[in-house]
């Protein structure tokens, strides 16, 4: 049985806690931009192969960082799942009347919401490094993508922290996950640049998707999948939510 309140419960502390947070902040921040400035500049002037006319590299490189920003903070969230767990506070809400389906709703809500947070600032920055809009639609279809591509590696980052007792264990085998995925999905240069058998891992890679997405929504390229995109995120985020909660119930708070 979903409980409202306990969702919103939960969202409210996961916003407090990233509020109060300010190092958290600028260092979610750091890398995706780190990512933009040198590379958008250092490629810029140059011929990427595989780039369609008349877009730069820069306008090629932000939906893909916005993508990077929103794998690493979204999938990174099952730490706090641990966390809880160490210090014993989930123990304590999952003793509570509260179903286990509300909790894990709850921290989505409150992930999905600090992920788009982080990718919108650095949107806004990158408007002030030569980024363009195509359009007001464009961007709120953008938004949708942002919160599905969040939605698919929260639910994965709870899946892995369900079955997982130790915050240190989680970061190696996180990172062994986050790095394959990002490097696969097209975020940093075309996938037609790929060997084939590579390129066939990237297809199966959801942030593949996410990606392609955020870029036709918001520079227009491969405009024509967008559809497709955004019926593979849906599926893929429901699934993902659908694998970390049911891995969320059996789990233990201890």
């Amino acid at each position: 049985m979903i409980q409202p309140t306990a969702i919103r419960v939960l969202w409210l502390r996961e916003m407090k806690r990233f509020l109060r947070a300010k190092s958290r902040i600028v260092g979610a921040l750091a890398m995706p931009l780190f990512f933009l400035a040198f590379l958008g500049m250092g490629f810029n002037r140059m011929a990427v192969p595989g780039l369609e006319g008349g877009v730069d590299y820069v306008r090629f490189l932000v939906p893909g960082i916005l993508g990077m920003s929103l794998l690493f903070s979204s999938t990174f969230g099952g730490l706090s799942v641990l966390w809880d767990k160490e210090f014993g506070f989930l123990k304590e809400i999952m003793v509570a009347p509260v179903s286990r389906v509300s909790i894990v709703l709850g921290r989505i809500a409150g992930g999905v919401t600090t992920a788009l947070i982080q990718s919108l600032l650095i949107l806004v920055i990158a408007l002030f490094m030569g980024f363009r809009i195509s359009s007001l639609p464009g961007l709120l279809l953008a938004v949708a993508f942002m919160i599905l591509i969040s939605v698919t590696f929260l639910g994965l980052g709870l899946a892995f922290a369900s079955k997982m007792k130790d915050m240190q264990g989680f970061s190696i085998v996180m990172n062994f996950v986050i790095f394959p995925l990002f490097f696969l999905s097209g975020a940093l240069y075309p996938l037609e640049n790929l060997p084939v058998w590579l390129r066939a891992l990237g297809y199966a890679d959801p942030l593949t998707y996410g990606v392609d997405g955020l870029r036709g929504a918001l520079i227009g390229v491969s405009s024509r999948f967008v559809g497709i995109d955004l019926g593979l995120m849906l599926a893929f985020a429901v699934l993902m939510i659908a694998w970390g909660a049911y891995l969320f119930e059996k789990s233990e708070a201890v």
